[in-house]
């Protein structure tokens, strides 16, 4: 009795070409098929890796620390549950001072901000000569040292000397204390950081004016529509995602004003906003409490609270911004 020496090769060993062809396709086919599943989250892994390192643990991490008496000085941690928020909003004026300075600094520089950057855009959007050269001069400002800028107007508000006196000399209005009168200073501050802001947010609105569709303009300015009446009936509606964007990042920045009224103390009041905490904003409180007083768990509370009013602040514009294009 003879053998049989043409057995079936095993899988992948030979055999019919057409089989290892038909099981090749099929691997591709199941790769292709993992990767299309997969690859997605692979790409946006990173940022949740980072967003949780950076983001996510800090906020938990402060949630945690606001309900004890965290403190360097304290060689162990209580839980104190909400007595930190409790302190610090029925029975610390200096918080709502710097409530009151923050909101009041924000109100005075946000709003002609936005107001002037619109202004400003819709006229570099028009047929300029020398149009490129004034579109990269607004733009200064925003790459200019902080420190620099508020050197030169601690200069300017000086009070001995300073240029806003010397000009209000002229219309025969007395010198002005700027750094220990409260609405002065928060104007000064204000000024700072309007200089350097207003040049952002035009090129912002410049850059979503460009993508308007010029048939519009057209047919409005052949209905007898003028420039002004185009302005406020195709632009500004045109413009509602980018005013909503830019009024929720000033928001952010405004309601976090830290840099321009420490620099504008030059020395003298540090992070308490002057003698009497006349420009001190919410920022500089926190950095007070905790690197002062050594309060940990109560900066803890401080920042949660400036939190939770940015992002009501910021609930609030989104909705004035959105009711103000609609009635348009």
């Amino acid at each position: 009795m003879s053998l049989d020496l043409h057995t079936a090769a095993p899988p992948g060993e030979g055999g019919d070409p057409h089989r290892r062809a038909r099981d090749a396709r099929r691997r591709r086919a199941s790769l292709s098929r993992l990767d299309l599943k997969f690859s997605p989250y692979l790409y946006v892994l990173p940022f949740f890796v980072i967003f949780a390192v950076f983001s996510a643990y800090p906020i938990g991490y402060t949630v945690w620390i606001a309900l004890t008496d965290r403190s360097p000085m304290n060689a162990t941690i209580s839980f104190v549950g909400l007595d930190n928020f409790v302190e610090l909003l029925t029975e610390d004026p200096q918080f709502w001072n710097a409530v009151g300075n923050t909101f009041g600094m924000f109100v005075l520089s946000t709003v002609p901000q936005l107001m002037l950057a619109l202004l400003l855009a819709n006229a570099l959007n028009r047929k300029l000569r020398a149009q490129t050269f004034f579109r990269m001069a607004i733009a200064m400002p925003i790459i200019t040292s902080t420190a620099v800028v508020a050197l030169i107007f601690s200069m300017i508000y000086a009070k001995e000397f300073g240029l806003a006196n010397w000009l209000l000399d002229l219309v025969g209005i007395d010198p002005i204390d700027w750094r220990a009168n409260r609405l002065a200073s928060w104007f000064a501050i204000s000024t700072m950081v309007d200089w350097r802001w207003i040049g952002y947010n035009a090129l912002i609105y410049l850059a979503a004016m460009q993508s308007i569709s010029k048939d519009m303009y057209e047919a409005a300015s052949l209905d007898g529509a003028s420039r002004r009446r185009q302005f406020w009936s195709i632009t500004i509606p045109q413009l509602r995602p980018t005013i909503i964007f830019t009024l929720i990042v000033s928001t952010i920045g405004g309601l976090q004003l830290f840099t321009e009224p420490l620099m504008f103390t030059s020395g003298a009041g540090g992070i308490s906003g002057g003698s009497e905490g006349q420009f001190q904003t919410i920022t500089m409180y926190l950095l007070d409490v905790m690197n002062t007083r050594f309060r940990w768990g109560y900066a803890g509370a401080v920042a949660l609270v400036l939190f939770l009013l940015i992002a009501l602040m910021s609930l609030v514009n989104y909705l004035f911004a959105r009711r103000i294009s609609s009635d348009k």
